[in-house]
């Protein structure tokens, strides 16, 4: 894993990759979750109750976000001991920790599974070439499996492995949630503070909804990932600071306990492959609203678990204002969501889909 931290900053591969090793030692296997850390006051043994062995993260190429994070004690440590597993399972990025970890297992002839979570797409970055020729295609090609959540991300994978890695579907699944018991109207955006992420657009939807629904609240929580400034000068010119607020990050295990809290989800972002917030939302019993370049909006759409907007902020308006003005028609539709994940994204069939990949 690439980074391992307190707050979450990483975002969603951390928790698919939780909830896979809880789902896989629930079948009688040993885990490890293995990555770099950075945050702790000491390095934890281990997250959420998974036995851990994390090493310090360095900035090794500094600019240029997580893609710049290294590990070189985790690759270290790597060479010493990736013989004593049957299988190492890589939630890939272009970075300086998970691609050469890859590299490490396949050299030493132990099997891998690459998971990409749609950050591995067709690029002409002057940085991804040279490293895609020297690592990234060669991982791609090296795995047992390599896997994907969208036709869009198995078209990258296709390109970037140049027709040679061996492409399986792959959803993300999450736990059941207990259901949703919020005491008040209040929509929750909770997620990175990221530029993709579009938090900005949510305290001016929020803004433009708070004269309407004076009893409604509208919350973000999540680590600043670039847009913190801009999102507190936005809820401070609003009018509103006082039911418009950011309560900062949270632990990601404490995620869920949050989100039920809420009567609904909103994920403004634009270009999101297949965000596990939303599917926790939904399994909590949480209407969401997301935009249509979300892996999971045909989803949504399909099971009527909430709305899918253009991503304008008018209609991102509008599918807040529906979700406040009728709460049992929101009730419900969170309820459909609900129902959809416990159909499709359950990590008893997730992990049973892994344990068959691994044997492969």
């Amino acid at each position: 894993m690439t980074l391992v931290s307190p707050h979450g900053e990483y975002g969603g591969p951390v928790r698919v990759a939780l909830n896979q090793l809880a789902a896989l030692r629930d079948l009688g296997h040993d885990v490890v979750l293995a990555g770099a850390a950075r945050g702790y006051d000491v390095i934890p043994s281990e997250v959420d109750g998974i036995p851990a062995r994390l090493f310090p993260a360095r900035t090794v190429i500094p600019g240029i976000g997580f893609a710049g994070v290294g590990s070189p004690a985790l690759l270290r440590s790597l060479r010493r001991h990736v013989g004593e597993f049957d299988v190492v399972h890589v939630h890939a990025a272009r970075d300086l920790v998970t691609l050469p970890a890859a590299r490490i297992a396949q050299a030493r002839g132990v099997a891998t599974v690459l998971q990409t979570h749609g950050m591995i797409d067709e690029t002409a970055h002057p940085l991804a070439v040279p490293l895609d020729a020297a690592l990234t295609r060669p991982a791609l090609t090296a795995a047992r499996a390599v896997t994907y959540l969208t036709e869009r991300e198995r078209s990258s994978l296709e390109e970037v492995g140049r027709g040679r890695a061996h492409l399986i579907a792959l959803p993300n699944g999450v736990p059941e949630a207990p259901f949703a018991e919020p005491t008040a109207p209040e929509l929750l955006y909770l997620a990175r503070l990221a530029p993709r992420k579009r938090p900005r657009q949510f305290v001016e939807a929020a803004a433009r909804l708070a004269p309407e629904f004076p009893g409604a609240r509208f919350t973000l929580v999540g680590p600043d990932e670039g847009e913190g400034a801009a999102v507190r000068a936005a809820i401070d010119t609003s009018g509103y600071s006082d039911r418009i607020r950011w309560e900062g990050a949270l632990e990601p295990a404490r995620t869920g306990e949050r989100m039920r809290q809420a009567s609904g989800y909103v994920l403004p972002a634009v270009d999101e492959p297949y965000p596990m917030s939303v599917l926790e939302a939904m399994s909590a019993g949480l209407p969401v609203v997301v935009t249509d370049t979300c892996g999971l909006a045909p989803a949504v759409r399909s099971a009527d678990a909430g709305f899918v907007t253009d991503g304008e902020l008018g209609a991102v308006v509008a599918a807040m204002r529906r979700l406040l003005e009728d709460p049992v028609g929101a009730r419900e539709r969170g309820e459909r969501g609900r129902a959809l994940t416990r159909e499709r994204f359950t990590m008893p069939a997730i992990a049973e889909r892994l344990v068959e990949l691994y044997a492969r």
